[in-house]
C-alpha cells in the first residue's frame, strides 16, 4: 500500500463524508506581519494594540479574512489538491475573533457533488467549520470547487446540487466588544454606519499589481498546497499555460483596496457569497470598486452594518466599468471576483 497522499479526485467524495482536516495551525505575530506585507491592508484595528484597547479588546484580534486564509488551508489536502479552480464561496461567517497565540483547526462535511458534462472533473461542495483550541467556532463556510476526475471512462451521473441562503442572517449578539472610541486620526477615516447610503458607489483609486514571489509565498504561508498555485512545471502544459493565482489572494487585496472610502469599517461579519469570475495570474494589477446594497441597523447603540459588494478587476480602472457584466449576463473578462459581504462599521456615537 502507497504511503503517499496523492490526494482526492472527484470520485472518492461522498455526500455525507466527513473530513477531519490535519495541521493545526497557531497564530503568531510573524502572520500577521507577513499578511500585512502581501496585502498592504491597513485597518489600525488589526496594526495596534493602542487602537484595539481603545476599542475594547485586550489586544488586537487578526484580520478576519487572514484567519479565513490561515483556517480554510487546513482543507485543501482533502478537497482541493487536485483542484481545477476554487469556484465560490457562501454563508461564511466569523462568530469569535481569533488572536495571536490561538490555535485553528477545521472539519468538513461534503453537501454536494455534481459531475460534469464531459466526464473529466466535478464540482465538489462542502460544508467547513474552524474552531479554536477551546473548541469555539471561528469560521463557518461552504464553498465549492471543481475537481478531476481520476478515471474518465466511469460517468457517476451524480447531480446533488446544494442550495445557499442569499445573505447571512444578523444575530442579536455580535461578538465585539462594546466600542470605546474611534479615534479618526488613527483610523485614517471619518465616516461611520450614518454617512453611507444604499446604491452609493465607492471607486477606489489604488492598485495592486500581484509577483510571483507575492503569491507564491501567500499561498505558503496559509499552508495551501494546491498543484494549480505551485506546479509551474505541470501548469505549463495546460491550456493557461502558468500557475493560477490562489482566489483568496484576490479577495485579501480587494479588501485591502476597499479601505480607502470603508476605513472604519475594520469588521468582517460574513461573507454572503463570492464568485472567482476569471483567472488571476502573476503580474495582473488588481482594482477595486465597491456598491453599498444595504445598510442595516442593530440593535446596539454602537454599531450598524454595512451589506457591500466589492467587484475586483485586473489590468483596467474600474472607474471605466459600469457595470462587471455585459449584455450577454456574462462577466467581463477582466473581472475577477464578485464579493457579496457584510461589514460592522461603529455609529457616530462612538466617535473620539
Amino acid at each position: 500500500m502507497s504511503k503517499i497522499n496523492y490526494g482526492n479526485y472527484f470520485e472518492n467524495f461522498s455526500i455525507g463524508q466527513k473530513i477531519v482536516h490535519p495541521l493545526p495551525r497557531t497564530v503568531s505575530e510573524g502572520d500577521v506581519s507577513l499578511y500585512i506585507a502581501f496585502t498592504g491592508s491597513r485597518f489600525s484595528l488589526h496594526s495596534s494594540d493602542i487602537v484595539a484597547r481603545e476599542i475594547g479588546y485586550k489586544k488586537r484580534p487578526i484580520d478576519d479574512i487572514l484567519m479565513f486564509h490561515l483556517t480554510f488551508g487546513k482543507s485543501v489536502q482533502d478537497i482541493s489538491l487536485n483542484a481545477i479552480a476554487n469556484l465560490g464561496y457562501a454563508e461564511i461567517s466569523f462568530p469569535n475573533p481569533v488572536f495571536v497565540g490561538d490555535t485553528v483547526s477545521m472539519t468538513s462535511t461534503v453537501i454536494g457533488l455534481k459531475e460534469n458534462s464531459n466526464g473529466k472533473s466535478g464540482v465538489v461542495y462542502v460544508h467547513s467549520i474552524g474552531v479554536n483550541q477551546d473548541g469555539n467556532e471561528v469560521l463557518n463556510f461552504k464553498r465549492w470547487v471543481m475537481v478531476h476526475k481520476k478515471d474518465h471512462s466511469v460517468k457517476s451521473e451524480i447531480n446533488i446540487v446544494p442550495t445557499f441562503e442569499a445573505s447571512t442572517p444578523i444575530v442579536d449578539k455580535i461578538n465585539i466588544p462594546t466600542i470605546g472610541a474611534i479615534d479618526t486620526d488613527a483610523s485614517g477615516g471619518e465616516y461611520f454606519f450614518e454617512d453611507y447610503v444604499a446604491g452609493e458607489r465607492l471607486n477606489h483609486p489604488e492598485g495592486i499589481t500581484i509577483d510571483k514571489s507575492d503569491h507564491t509565498l501567500a499561498t505558503k504561508l496559509y499552508q495551501n498546497n494546491a498543484k494549480v498555485h505551485f506546479n509551474d512545471h505541470m501548469m505549463k502544459s495546460t491550456p493557461m499555460g502558468q500557475r493560477l493565482m490562489y482566489g483568496g489572494i484576490v479577495i485579501s487585496m480587494a479588501r485591502a483596496i476597499s479601505f480607502n472610502g470603508l476605513q472604519n469599517a475594520q469588521w468582517v461579519y460574513a461573507i454572503n457569497s463570492g464568485n472567482h469570475c476569471n483567472p488571476t495570474y502573476a503580474g495582473d494589477t488588481i482594482y477595486a470598486y465597491t456598491e453599498i446594497l444595504e445598510t442595516i441597523d442593530h440593535k446596539r447603540e454602537d454599531i450598524g452594518l454595512l451589506r457591500l459588494r466589492t467587484i475586483a478587476v485586473k489590468n483596467q480602472n474600474p472607474t471605466e466599468i459600469s457595470s462587471p457584466k455585459g449584455e450577454d449576463g456574462k462577466y467581463l473578462p477582466n473581472i475577477v471576483l464578485d464579493l457579496d459581504y457584510t461589514v460592522v462599521i461603529p455609529k457616530k456615537s462612538t466617535k473620539k
